[in-house]
């Protein structure tokens, strides 16, 4: 218990340039989504739960609905994932996940965000260890014993549950996400889920402090302002 997981919120400063960037990640990831399974909500899952996030965010339905209908007119585009590990400043670690259609240019910018900021890259793996890859549902309505009476019902195995201030945050497996939504939905038909993430989280969390910590906010920054940067992932109470 005790993850404290904070929902990762658009690091959106109501700034035209951050909007713009969360309006171009969403149309990307909307429009693979459809690409790879179908522009069909109600049969692609994955798209349909993009969607919901999107609008959340208050992305306008303009752009998700050209992101789907480039896939209706046979608009081939090619988006690929890429991770890159980093380790910050007096034992930070940063996991960077973008999705790109320009593998180049993503390490070129994730390189120069590092040599700014005079970090280090690792190689794949060196840091991922230090987190676990789960499914974050959150939500209101039910405690968190009757949210897990609920999920051993559905024959789901979890990680974790938290209650805190009337939110219930359930840890799973990431392919388990849709069938804990569907558990919780069947208990509450209009739930609405405050948090509907997958992430990777870290095992352990450390505090910095002076020019280690102003280090660590200025890499942060830099790496999120990236264009094909999808998450930003760490492990600095911030």
């Amino acid at each position: 218990m005790g993850r404290a997981y904070e929902v990762r919120k658009a690091s959106i400063q109501k700034t035209g340039a951050a909007k713009s960037k969360l309006y171009s990640m969403y149309a990307r990831e909307i429009y693979q989504a459809a690409k790879t399974g179908g522009v069909e909500l109600e049969s692609n899952a994955s798209l349909k739960r993009l969607v919901e996030r999107a609008k959340k965010e208050q992305v306008p339905s303009d752009i998700i609905k050209r992101a789907i209908d480039k896939v209706n007119s046979g608009v081939d585009e090619s988006y690929s994932q890429a991770r890159y590990e980093l380790f910050g400043p007096a034992g930070s670690t940063v996991i960077v996940d973008c999705l790109t259609d320009n593998v180049n240019r993503s390490v070129s910018s994730i390189r120069a965000a590092v040599n700014k900021c005079h970090v280090k890259m690792g190689a794949i793996g060196s840091v991922a260890y230090q987190y676990d890859h789960l499914c974050i549902v959150g939500f209101k309505g039910l405690s968190a014993d009757e949210t897990l009476e609920q999920l051993i019902e559905a024959d789901l195995n979890i990680d974790d549950i938290e209650e805190n201030n009337g939110l219930t945050v359930v840890y799973g497996d990431p392919k388990d996400l849709f069938e804990i939504k569907n558990a919780i939905t069947k208990a509450i038909p209009n739930v609405e889920f405050d948090m509907d993430e997958i992430a990777m989280i870290p095992k352990e969390k450390i505090t910095l402090s002076g020019e280690d910590l102003d280090t660590f906010k200025k890499l942060i920054t830099m790496l999120e302002d990236i264009e094909d940067v999808q998450h930003v992932y760490h492990n600095v109470e911030l």
